[in-house]
């Protein structure tokens, strides 16, 4: 249904808004790569089925290579569970197979089953500092995420990790109720180079997809996370 015909005062308030206002705003801007990719991981984290596949193809467009848009689905499937992520790969299949993308992809895994938990506590260790070399210690579910978290996802190909704590920082924001783990990101963003101003864009970026509430939650836990870090 055409929402433009349906919805014609809502769709004018929207579309200037969301692809005017918010694109446009000074000192909020970030280039079109970055801009797709957080707002891709944003209605993942957010169950923004519908609107994914209408972003998707405007990403691809805009030169998102498809495995870059790959990994972000897949990535998601750690901080939102296959449950709410199967729909976006069925999606993400759908649009590619549509364009002609031979499928499966060229493989992107660095790791294999005898060290990925070496190389995802590494990998933690990047992001988060020395400490977390011994974190997968502390029992199953921190061993699961040193190797399964990080030494399978984080540690694949098409994306840098810069590129993936930013991409984890959307699916927390979006999803909500995980300001402890999103403050963390923050931090582990700052660390990564995506420091405080860098981050204040990517919400403002993604705000029409997850709305106020979310977005404001994810500004204090990004200024906490910097703080925290000054004082540090």
């Amino acid at each position: 249904m055409d929402l433009h015909k349906t919805d014609p005062e809502f769709m004018e308030r929207f579309e200037h808004f969301a692809f005017d206002e918010v694109v446009n705003e000074p000192g909020q801007q970030l280039d079109d790569k970055t801009r797709y990719m957080a707002i891709l991981a944003t209605l993942l984290g957010c169950g923004g089925a519908d609107e994914f596949k209408l972003v998707l193809c405007r990403a691809l467009d805009a030169g998102i290579t498809p495995v870059a848009a790959k990994e972000i689905v897949y990535q998601a499937v750690d901080y939102l569970g296959i449950g709410r992520v199967l729909p976006f790969l069925n999606i993400t299949n759908e649009v590619l197979s549509e364009r002609g993308v031979e499928l499966p992809l060229p493989g992107q895994a660095t790791t294999t089953l005898e060290n990925r938990l070496a190389k995802g506590a590494q990998t933690q260790a990047e992001i988060f500092g020395e400490s977390m070399l011994n974190a997968w210690q502390k029992g199953h579910i921190n061993r699961w995420l040193a190797s399964n978290c990080f030494g399978d996802y984080y540690t694949r190909g098409g994306l840098d990790l810069r590129d993936r704590e930013m991409i984890t920082f959307c699916f927390l924001s979006a999803q909500g109720g995980c300001e402890p783990q999103l403050k963390g990101h923050a931090m582990g963003n700052i660390r990564m180079g995506n420091d405080r101003e860098f981050l204040i864009k990517v919400v403002s970026q993604c705000l029409p997809y997850i709305g106020y509430p979310r977005s404001l939650n994810a500004v204090s836990c990004i200024e906490a996370a910097a703080k925290d870090m000054e004082e540090n």
